[in-house]
This record gives structure tokens, sequence and C-alpha cells, in this order.
């Protein structure tokens, strides 16, 4: 009985990945640049089974987070794991087992860290049963994880990614080793998910421009993170975030992501760079939660943003990348 286990990060995405080319596999309308959460995991354990179909459950073990899958979720898992199977020439039937080791009711999106470790297990698994060439060319495993999932495509390198067409790349800036930590202000279930915002979007008024707008602020971040301009990278990603979060609010239905608790954060963020004139890079996802990246000689912000944020919110922070968290 053949079995793997694999473990991918997540990633926070500071130029954005919303708007997709429809009927194209998660293709971008724009590219973009991510931070891999390398502590922010996914670990799936991929075991051969002789049952007649694939089969998907919980990973229980006492480090990780039991996580629960509606029927759609696991559906959407099986389906990747199979085109991959298609991919490989592979027919043998497989359980999939999957947890995350960050509570699954914080609010988190962990779709491209589960289907970048799902991609990163089948390959290991199909390389023993029916080896291809193109079996451990990271770029190429990029290509078919984002046919399961757009961003994680990003989560297969580290520490910044650039997907801009096809499959997604590493990236080498002088900026690295940041710290991480996210502002937990809604925790529930998104009303509206991710699949649907980018569809939405692209009935906003502001979508006209938008991936215009966004391969120019890429191009800006790109040169200020090679030239270690943190001032000039913060506005931009500033900007990113709230253009994307404008464009939910102007499509046909409107919706919104951001509530009370994130525009406080927020104004709070602002309020602490104008006193001190620095600060970390501050971004949204689609979601409420707000992240906050800091270079790594800003350890003393970074535990008192931690404080500050700590009397009203649930906050999720580490310093550099945890021991052993792969």
């Amino acid at each position: 009985m053949k079995q793997v286990t694999v473990s991918a990060p997540s990633n926070i995405a500071l130029i954005k990945y919303m708007g997709k080319i429809e009927g194209t596999g998660n293709k971008p309308t724009n590219g973009s640049l991510s931070y891999t959460l390398e502590n922010l995991r996914t670990y799936v354990r991929l075991t051969e089974i002789e049952a007649g179909e694939d089969q998907w459950k919980p990973l229980v073990r006492e480090d990780l987070q039991k996580i629960e899958l509606s029927e759609k979720g696991q559906q959407r898992f099986i389906k990747h794991l199979q085109n991959l199977k298609d991919k490989w020439g592979v027919k043998q039937n497989f359980l999939i087992e999957s947890a995350n080791n960050f509570p699954s009711d914080c609010g988190l999106a962990s779709s491209a860290s589960s289907f970048a470790a799902l991609t990163l297990a089948a390959a290991e698994m199909f390389q023993q049963i029916h080896p291809q060439p193109w079996g451990t060319d990271k770029k190429y495993l990029s290509e078919l994880s984002r046919q399961g999932s757009g961003s994680s495509c990003r989560s297969l390198f580290t520490p910044w990614a650039l997907w801009q067409h096809e499959y997604a790349e590493p990236m080498a800036f002088e900026v690295k080793n940041l710290h991480h930590m996210v502002v937990i202000v809604e925790d529930s279930k998104k009303e509206v998910s991710s699949s649907e915002a980018h569809k939405l979007v692209t009935t906003s008024p502001r979508f006209t421009g938008r991936p215009e707008r966004a391969e120019l602020r890429l191009k800006d971040l790109s040169m200020a993170l090679q030239f270690n301009d943190w001032h000039i990278a913060r506005q931009i990603v500033w900007d990113e975030f709230i253009d994307m979060h404008r464009l939910f609010e102007t499509s046909t239905p409107s919706f919104t992501y951001m509530n009370d608790g994130s525009k406080k954060v927020l104004e709070d963020c602002q309020a602490f760079w104008n006193k001190w004139q620095d600060g970390p890079l501050v971004t949204m996802d689609a979601g409420a939660n707000v992240h906050l990246l800091f270079r790594h000689d800003q350890k003393k912000q970074f535990a008192q943003y931690r404080e500050h944020f700590e009397k009203d919110f649930k906050v999720m922070a580490f310093e550099g990348v945890k021991d052993n968290v792969h």
C-alpha cells in the first residue's frame, strides 16, 4: 500500500488575482505577486486504496486542526485528483486526507495551500507509479495546480511568487524574511465566495482598466522590492487592495467583505504610519481580515501592533518561519 504525506503553504497576494479569463482553467486577467506564508499550511496524505472510486476524509493528527469540507468542496478536491491521474495516466484509486495547521474557523482561505498540497502529493505518488519526465518540474506542477485553484500555483514557490500566465515562478527580491500578522475581524464563512467574486467584478464599471492598473502596480512594486524601497512598496500594496475592494462595491449586484472591524484596523494602521512614518505592508484578500507584513528589523513595531490589536481582535502572529513547520 503506497502512501505519501505532503504539506504546502498559503500565500498572500500583494498584487491581486481578481478576474479570470473564462474557460481557461483559471488563467488570470492580470499578473499577481504574492508572499508565501510558510507558517500557514495544509497537509495532505494520499493512500492507494482498493475501493472503486477516490475518497476524501479529514486528516486526524494531534498537531493539526480537523477540517470539514462540504460535499461540493470534497467533489472539487476529488475532481482535481482525477485530472492529475488523467495527466499521469494513473488508474488506481486513492484516499485523500487533509487538514490545516490553523483553525478552519479563523476566516483564512485555505484553497491555495490545499490544492498546492494535493498537487505535490499526487506528483510524489504518481512518479512512483508511472513516472513522467515533467513530473518533478515545479513550474509545470504549478500550472497543474492552477487548474484546481488559481492562487494555489503561487504556493509552490517561496518567499515570493509571480504568476502571469500559465504558471507561477519564484522571484528573488532584497526584501525577505518578513514577519506576518493577520488581524481576524471575521471568522465566519463568506457570503460571497472568491469564485463568485471573480465573476461579479467584471460587471463593475471600474473593471475597465483594472488589468492595466494591476500590471502597472506589479511593475512598480517589483521595482520597489528589488531596490528595498519600503515606503513606495507600502503605498502600492495599499492602493491595490483598496482598488480590488472598490470593484466589489461597484459590481452588479454590489457586495462587500470590509466591515466595521476591518475599517477600524485600517484606520489604526494608517494612524500608526502617520505617527512613525514607518510600519508594515498592509493588505486584505477577498475577505474581512487584514494581513500585515513587517520587515525583519521591525520586531519592536511587530510587538506593538500585536499588543494593540489583541485588545479587540483575535490575532495570529508569526516572527519569521517557525522551526519544523514543514
